[in-house]
């Protein structure tokens, strides 16, 4: 089954534009398919996430927060 990672951001966060594009760029060399979503939209991402983002998730479980460990994100990508 392949994997997809979802990253949870918010507007005007730098953090989060660094974390985009790390996981556009990993992603885009596996060719493992992302989305992001931004917490605020959602009262319950907000409630859960908003004070760690941006939250990287894989395969909807929390991968990490705060920045992408591109070798972590990598052997997870690769199971």
């Amino acid at each position: 089954m392949p994997h997809h990672v979802t990253l949870l951001t918010r507007a005007e966060c730098h953090a989060c534009a660094q974390a985009e594009a790390d996981i556009r760029r990993i992603c885009g060399e596996l060719g493992v398919a992302w989305s992001s979503q931004d917490v605020d939209a959602d009262a319950e991402l907000r409630a859960e996430y908003g004070d760690r983002v941006p939250v990287i998730l894989v395969d909807d479980v929390e991968h990490g927060y705060w920045s992408v460990e591109e070798s972590r994100l990598r052997a997870a990508l690769a199971d």
